[in-house]
């Protein structure tokens, strides 16, 4: 990260170490992380569960304090949220977490918990009837409650209600993975999509090397807490240097119509 277009636009990570204490013990969950994001770029972060990717997502929206090195967003420092609101400037980045239905609330109709989030965002943010047309879903669906909807169609609107706040920065942490393996492309160019319309970037974190390869323009790859590749998409896919970007590879199923995106979700 030598450009200094880097440093000031953008998520910059430089040197992220995170940690977490429990019973009395240390875990390292990132260790030295460094990595870049530019404005409208969509980032793929890969690996196995437990190697650090959703506490990177947690660190960038100020869930979790980094013990050293230094997250900013378009040159602000990210610093750990505790009893602080949000300072404005990163109320743009927002995240689409794994379970849906934990992260909707199911007493409150859809329209009411999409006119919460376009409070974030006043003057600007698209209206209830727009967003829900930005998912695909029907406008009537805001008179309606989570546990009416199916899991695909919950991610959707948890999606809509992060469009709803006007992000710069999108993150997907394991968004696809409660989904059906039939639903889970779908979903992902369903982020990508709206993302690239809105101008903000992406970073989608997934264990499924094969769906990131979809969507994204670099992919990052991650192991026990650390960045051991990194490279455009094509380029991972194709010609992987790290053994564990190839172990990833090699576990891919190749089943009749990879890609194949369905109909409906």
């Amino acid at each position: 990260m030598t450009s200094n277009t880097r440093s000031q636009e953008g998520l910059v990570m430089n040197d992220g170490v995170i940690r977490y204490h429990t019973a009395g013990q240390v875990t390292t969950a990132v260790n030295g992380v460094s990595m870049w994001i530019r404005a409208g770029e969509v980032v793929g972060l890969v690996g196995e569960s437990g190697c650090g990717k959703s506490t990177i997502a947690k660190a960038i929206c100020g869930l979790v304090p980094v013990a050293s090195g230094e997250i900013r967003y378009n040159g602000m420092t990210i610093e750990p949220l505790g009893l602080k609101r949000r300072p404005v400037a990163l109320r743009t980045i927002q995240m689409v977490f794994q379970n849906p239905y934990a992260s909707l609330n199911p007493r409150r109709r859809i329209g009411a918990q999409l006119e919460d989030a376009r409070r974030i965002n006043p003057g600007t943010a698209p209206s209830v009837d727009d967003l829900l047309d930005m998912v695909d879903l029907p406008r009537d669906s805001a008179g309606l409650y989570p546990r009416q909807f199916s899991g695909g169609q919950r991610q959707r609107i948890a999606i809509a209600r992060a469009m709803a706040t006007g992000p710069t920065l999108l993150i997907g942490d394991e968004p696809i993975a409660s989904l059906d393996a039939s639903l889970q492309s779908k979903v992902a160019l369903l982020m990508r999509d709206v993302a690239a319309k809105a101008g903000a970037a992406l970073l989608f974190i997934s264990h499924d090397l094969a769906v990131v390869h979809l969507i994204a323009d670099r992919i990052m790859v991650m192991h026990d807490g650390r960045i051991v590749e990194r490279g455009e998409t094509e380029r991972i896919w194709n010609d992987p240097q790290d053994p564990y970007t190839r172990q990833l590879l090699s576990a891919i199923p190749i089943p009749d119509g990879l890609g194949h995106i369905p109909e409906v979700v």
